[in-house]
């Protein structure tokens, strides 16, 4: 186990030696520290200092998530590392407009490659998608040329959004109509995929930030996204490569029936909302998951260090389907 999820709103984490103590609901468990890589908490819990003070020196990720919509409020990777150059050599990347788009068209590129192929994988098992996944393969090899001429980062963003309008729109014919999947909506989410998408992403979008912190890099400056407070935009950058490989994961979800749509209800707001059973099928699945993600978002962020190291644009390369 590298991840440990805590959805008990009773719940108290302590520091017990080089264990980590769990306490709810009358019950205690004890898990050796040096096997948990990242705590994923939901709703209101008590962590002791000193357990914060240990997952601080020892790099394990902390994402504190709300009660009700499962929102991230507070979120730490870990010490980051002492040695501030990368840093500073990633900020001037960023501050230059023409190094920025330069860095930013990988990202882009492996991001419709990887949709490309969840498509690919989805159409498979379902016929009727395999039409809108080969318009798809075509849309974006006529792209390709205009993604590599791209001189600007509004640009190239333009040629993303229109990839992923194009994308949502196939991924549609993936989901059973009764889940009322119509295409990404989000703050809130709308319908049960959207909000099992939403908690996926941000929980990779986490664990994108803590790889990035991990290799030396400052998860709060990206190239592809631009600077947002309280954005950690780098991080929102790894993960746009990574994020139709969890489509396709949340689509399994689904049709194998771990997530159905009694897994949901909808609040006063519009929101769907994953309940209790639905969480912890959720994080079942996940926590098989996690691991392989994590070493893929590692793999790009030493990617992108070594190419700020040798002042070269990185070669992202691949899918995440291909080497998770």
């Amino acid at each position: 186990m590298t991840a440990l999820f805590i959805d008990r709103k009773d719940a108290r984490l302590s520091l017990d030696g080089g264990a980590l103590r769990v306490q709810a609901g009358g019950e205690s468990l004890s898990l050796p520290l040096g096997q948990i890589e990242r705590i994923i908490v939901r709703g209101a819990a008590t962590l002791d200092t000193g357990l914060l003070t240990r997952l601080w020196t020892q790099g394990i990720g902390l994402l504190l998530l709300s009660g009700r919509r499962s929102e991230p409020t507070a979120r730490f990777h870990g010490q980051p590392t002492n040695d501030v150059r990368r840093r500073m050599a990633q900020t001037l990347a960023a501050c230059d407009p023409d190094r920025a788009v330069a860095w930013a068209k990988p990202l882009v590129s492996a991001k419709l490659a990887s949709q490309a192929r969840a498509l690919t994988r989805l159409a498979k098992a379902r016929g009727a998608m395999r039409r809108d996944a080969l318009a798809f393969d075509r849309a974006i090899g006529e792209m390709a040329p205009r993604i590599l001429a791209a001189t600007s980062l509004d640009a190239l963003r333009g040629h993303e959004g229109a990839a992923a309008r194009l994308y949502w729109s196939a991924l549609v014919g993936a989901f059973a109509p009764s889940l009322g999947f119509a295409g990404r909506n989000r703050r809130p989410p709308r319908d049960p995929v959207n909000a099992a998408l939403s908690l996926a992403y941000t929980i990779a979008t986490f664990e994108a930030g803590k790889q990035a912190q991990r290799h030396g890099l400052d998860p709060m400056i990206g190239f592809l996204h631009a600077p947002s407070f309280g954005r950690e935009s780098l991080a929102c950058d790894l993960v746009e490569p990574l994020r139709p490989h969890i489509d396709v994961w949340i689509e399994g979800l689904f049709r194998e029936r771990r997530l159905r749509g009694e897994h949901f209800t909808t609040g006063p707001d519009g929101a769907c909302l994953l309940g209790k059973a639905g969480r912890a099928a959720f994080y079942r699945d996940l926590d098989t998951s996690l691991p392989l993600w994590s070493r893929w978002l590692g793999r790009s962020a030493r990617r992108l260090a070594m190419g700020l190291d040798a002042q070269a644009i990185p070669e992202l390369g691949g899918c995440p389907d291909d080497e998770p």
